[in-house]
Order: structure tokens, then sequence, then C-alpha cells
């Protein structure tokens, strides 16, 4: 049984409450914003939550154990809230989010019913519903390596001790083929797909800040996995690193970094498994299969 802050269990047990909900969201460059399902804005804790954006909550669940819970926050795209622009963006990934019970006639008489972080953001018309996972939500991160013929590190990290600065390099935007298309001037020469499966960051233009996944390198052409959230004009700048497929021979043959695979490339799959025919080759009598 959970005890209710003095002040705000008088108020409920007086039989007509004036309760509505507050929700104080913090990205994670530090901007905190405010929201409310009331018809005026409410002040507490340093935060005024807007009540002009048209929130409202649409689900909520609780669940004992480890389960996850949360719910669902519906409201629509408005300049005092939340953006189209800023939600494709990724500006609200993983933002936390405290949800309050609040007395509109007195805000410093609230309870908090629940912290999580922003998940999935789902978007029709002019309209958005965002999904707020609890702290249990946690629990389903992947914590420590993974058996698999793949490379668990990223490129350039502590365990995989690639230097990505010969593999970095900045260029501009030349013309827009198509809205996840650019044609680009790079300041270097690099080999067709180098920077396939890498990362961009925008350095100049409207998304300044931003970052994309890289789908294709194709020469002059770098195709996106997604459209940038703002337009893209000729000129925009941007840096750009290379990426890795993960396979033991792009780490040996393109980084000269096969000591360091943070894989296990020769670990027999389900094919070597389902293979086992009298007959078939190579003979499966536990010793290696890449002799």
């Amino acid at each position: 049984m959970r005890d209710l802050p003095q002040a705000f269990a008088t108020h409920v047990a007086g039989g007509v409450t004036t309760l509505c909900r507050c929700w104080s969201l913090r990205r994670r460059d530090g901007a905190a914003l405010g929201f409310t399902d009331h018809d005026r804005d409410l002040t507490f804790a340093g935060l005024t939550h807007e009540a002009r954006t048209g929130l409202e909550a649409a689900e909520a669940s609780a669940e004992g154990g480890f389960t996850v819970s949360g719910g669902d926050v519906a409201g629509a795209l408005s300049a005092f809230g939340l953006t189209e622009a800023d939600i494709l963006g990724g500006l609200y990934d993983g933002a936390t989010v405290e949800t309050w019970l609040v007395d509109w006639t007195d805000p410093a008489t609230r309870l908090l019913l629940d912290l999580g972080t922003i998940g999935e953001i789902r978007r029709e018309g002019g309209a958005f519903v965002a999904e707020v996972r609890g702290l249990a939500g946690q629990l389903d991160a992947e914590v420590g390596r993974s058996y698999r013929a793949t490379c668990g590190a990223e490129l350039g990290d502590a365990r995989c001790r690639v230097d990505v600065a010969p593999w970095r390099t900045t260029g501009r935007v030349v013309a827009l083929p198509a809205p996840a298309s650019l044609a680009v001037a790079l300041d270097g020469t690099f080999a067709e797909g180098v920077f396939s499966g890498g990362r961009l960051v925008w350095t100049g233009g409207a998304n300044a800040g931003a970052a994309a996944d890289v789908r294709l390198h194709l020469g002059a052409s770098v195709i996106l996995w997604e459209s940038p959230a703002r337009p893209v004009a000729a000129g925009d700048t941007f840096s750009l690193t290379a990426g890795c497929d993960k396979r033991l021979a792009t780490c040996r043959d393109r980084f000269g970094n096969a000591l360091n695979f943070q894989g296990f490339p020769h670990m027999p799959g389900n094919d070597v498994v389902m293979r086992s025919v009298p007959g078939s080759a190579p003979v499966l009598d536990g010793g290696s299969t890449f002799r």
C-alpha cells in the first residue's frame, strides 16, 4: 500500500476533488517541457505545464513484478509543445517523463504517479500518441556480450579500438534528387561503399546537430534510411563516418583490425546442424569446419 502525502490524502478524502494530470518532460539535451490536460497553465517545481497542447491521458497500465508498465499520452502537434520536426529529428528519443496527479486549485498538492521514458511515438495526421514506458523497461536493454558470428562492438569504441579519424570526412550537399538521397561533395577521395552503414551528422543548415544513419554510399551519392526532419538545401554541411557491416572479412581487410574482432565467426550455425545427412560433406566429426 502506497502512503499518500498528507495534503493530497486530505484532498482526496474530502469527497469532491479538483484533480488533473501533468507531464514533466526532460530531453537528453537538457530542455524541459511541461504539459497538462487541465484548461489552464499550471506551474510547480519551477516548470510551467502548458494547457494549450491539448494533451490527455489515452491509456495507463500498471503491472506487478518486473513486467513493464506505462501508458499513452495523446495530443495535437502544436507550436506550443511537441512539433513534428522535433519528433522526427529524435529530440524526444529516450526523454524522461514524470506523470503527476495535481490539484489544479493548489499545485503544491500533488502526487507523482509514474516516472518513465518516451518510447514509440505514433503520428497520424496532425495528432500523435506517445508511449510512456516505466522504469522496468530498462531491464529489456541488452547488457554484456552476445554469442553471435558478427562483431558486437561499434566502430571506434573501446572494444573495437579502430582509429576512426582516417575514416571520417566532411562534405556538403550539392543537390537533393529525392527526400532521402543526397548528391554530395566530400572533402577527400574514398572508395564506393565505405560510408554504407555509417553515420551522418549535420553541421550546417536547418538540421544542424541532428544525426542520420546512412543506408548506401554510391560514389557521389549518399542515401539515408530516413528523410531528414527539416528541409535540406544545397550547401548544407555535414560530417560523415564510415560504416562497418560487423563481418570478420570487413574488419580484417578494410580496417586491419581482426585481432580486436568482437564476434565468434567460426561458430557453427543452424545450417550446419540441419545438413547432417549421411554422406554429406564436410563430415561432422566434431572437428573444425573452417580448415
